[in-house]
């Protein structure tokens, strides 16, 4: 079996686009660090991400337990014969890592890879926005990303350090190999009314705080609606 790869690395400024008092909500004003383009040589990795990097809304996106998003290549492959967009390709949705031999079903909460001079470990998977969907004009893709499972995952910083594209991943430990980014996904967007599944997530120790928020949430019974995250401005 091929080690994890890192095949390329994104990077970008968050860009203002749309047009003042459009009619189409979709074509009216907002930001976003979705459009990232390839970085070539070594990056630095701090704990809230890459030199270079930045988000639009920080309180829903980065900070350090979403320091580095990553997304297998593979799943581009799905979305251009699904969405019938020719277009997209690595980097597409926003990610840092473009990844080889790794998706939601081999990588767990809690594994630890060192990759370059970092050392980095899985935080939680990707709950998409509506940001893919303005930039896709398609009102449903967040809802489509998370039904697919094909998510991507983040990454916390536990070393910082010089990273390069073209690189593998080592992984140097893995405590819940229970508890895979697919299987994070089925509890909290199918398996909705298992609340003992629930209580099992939210107990591991090295999951993401803001995902522990949302389990502990249902368990007390005031989980809220995702349409403001999957549908934002998109929708009325």
């Amino acid at each position: 079996m091929e080690e994890p790869h890192v095949h390329k690395l994104f990077t970008g400024k968050v860009k203002k686009m749309g047009t003042e008092n459009a009619q189409d909500r979709m074509e009216r004003p907002w930001k976003s660090g979705i459009f990232k383009t390839e970085t070539k040589g070594k990056v630095w990795l701090s704990e809230t991400g890459f030199t270079g990097d930045e988000v639009a809304d920080t309180k829903n996106h980065g900070g350090p337990e979403k320091a580095v998003f990553a997304y297998p290549i593979k799943h581009y492959t799905d979305w251009r014969q699904e969405l019938e967009i020719d277009s997209i390709d690595m980097g597409g949705f926003g990610e840092n890592f473009a990844v080889l031999e790794m998706d939601e079903y081999s990588v767990c909460i809690g594994d630890t890879y060192e990759i370059g001079d970092a050392i980095i470990q899985v935080s939680q998977p990707r709950q998409p926005c509506w940001k893919p969907a303005r930039r896709y004009r398609i009102m449903d893709l967040a809802l489509r990303i998370q039904n697919s499972g094909r998510t991507g995952w983040y990454f916390r910083v536990l070393k910082e350090g010089f990273v390069e594209a073209a690189s593998d991943l080592k992984l140097t430990n893995r405590p819940y190999p229970q508890w895979t980014i697919a299987a994070c996904n089925e509890v909290m967007h199918v398996y909705k009314e298992d609340l003992r599944l629930a209580e099992e997530l939210a107990s591991c120790e090295l999951l993401a705080p803001n995902w522990k928020s949302r389990l502990q949430k249902r368990l007390r019974g005031t989980e809220s609606s995702i349409d403001k995250r999957v549908f934002g401005p998109n929708k009325e």
